[in-house]
């Protein structure tokens, strides 16, 4: 059971690599079209566009269509889904400083596997910081992880990319 609830929180963590534009922010014929627009009418269009023709993809492979695939893929939103799945075993694996819902957090967070020993110790030891109330929302266990990473000299560097 848990070898099958760890495996669908990375998959899903692992759909959010294509939640940012693949082939960079200026990509395919959609973006050309409504190059400077905003609001999501005009992203809906242009990601139609991009995707039903096929484009943005040939773009990738050939350099061309103002794709370029030589940047990182970002992800600039919040795992909230990961995270609201494993809350409970997560609080007792953090109290414990160990465990496979520890791991996945610290992997949903982007840290290392270097430095993921030092994320488990430095959250089990704010453990009544993080989880601070037995009615905990997800978004509050986020929210105060960041904030004891921001504060460790190691994993500040993660708390800035989450």
């Amino acid at each position: 059971m848990k070898r099958l609830l760890i495996g669908s929180l990375l998959a899903a963590a692992s759909l959010n690599a294509f939640a940012t534009a693949p082939g960079g922010p200026g990509c395919g014929w959609g973006n050309m079209l409504f190059e400077g627009q905003s609001g999501l009418p005009s992203h809906l269009v242009a990601s139609i566009t991009n995707g039903t023709s096929g484009n943005a993809t040939f773009g990738m492979t050939s350099g061309t269509n103002g794709c370029d695939t030589s940047g990182k893929l970002a992800y600039h939103g919040k795992s909230m889904l990961v995270l609201s799945s494993i809350m409970n075993e997560l609080s007792e694996d953090m109290a414990r400083g160990e465990g496979e819902a520890l791991t996945t957090y610290a992997v949903v967070m982007g840290v290392a596997a270097e430095d993921r020993a030092r994320f488990a110790a430095v959250t089990s030891e704010h453990f009544n910081e993080i989880f601070s109330s037995a009615d905990v929302t997800a978004e509050q266990v986020y929210t105060a992880t960041l904030a004891v990473m921001k504060r460790d000299e190691v994993l500040a560097k993660y708390a800035d990319q989450a």
